[in-house]
C-alpha cells in the first residue's frame, strides 16, 4: 500500500511543515516531525507495514514534539498568567 512508503510520510512531514510556515502555532510543526520520524523509521526497516501502529507513532511523535516546543517558547506575549497564591498572604 502506498502509505507503506516512507517517501510518503517524508512528503507529508515536509508539506505540513511548509503549511506550519504559513499558520504558525506548533501544530503542524509536531505532526510534521511525527510524519518525518515515521517515514524515517519505515526507511530504516524498524517500523512494520501496518497503519494503526504508524498513525500511533506519528500521533505520539507529534505530542511530544509539541510539548518540547510548548516548554521551550513559554509565555506567549498578551498571554495571562495564572497566579495560585496572593502576595499579600502570610
Amino acid at each position: 500500500m502506498l502509505w507503506q512508503q516512507p517517501w510518503v510520510w517524508i512528503a507529508g512531514g515536509i508539506l505540513l511543515g511548509a503549511l506550519e510556515m504559513i499558520a504558525p502555532g506548533f501544530v503542524l510543526f509536531g505532526f510534521a516531525m511525527g510524519a518525518v520520524l515515521v517515514g524515517a523509521l519505515i526507511w530504516l526497516g524498524l517500523l512494520g507495514g501496518s497503519l494503526p501502529v504508524m498513525l500511533l507513532v506519528c500521533a505520539l511523535a507529534a505530542l511530544a514534539t509539541w510539548l518540547v516546543a510548548r516548554k521551550l517558547s513559554g509565555v506567549r506575549a498578551g498571554q495571562t498568567k495564572l497566579w495560585d497564591r496572593d502576595i499579600n498572604e502570610n
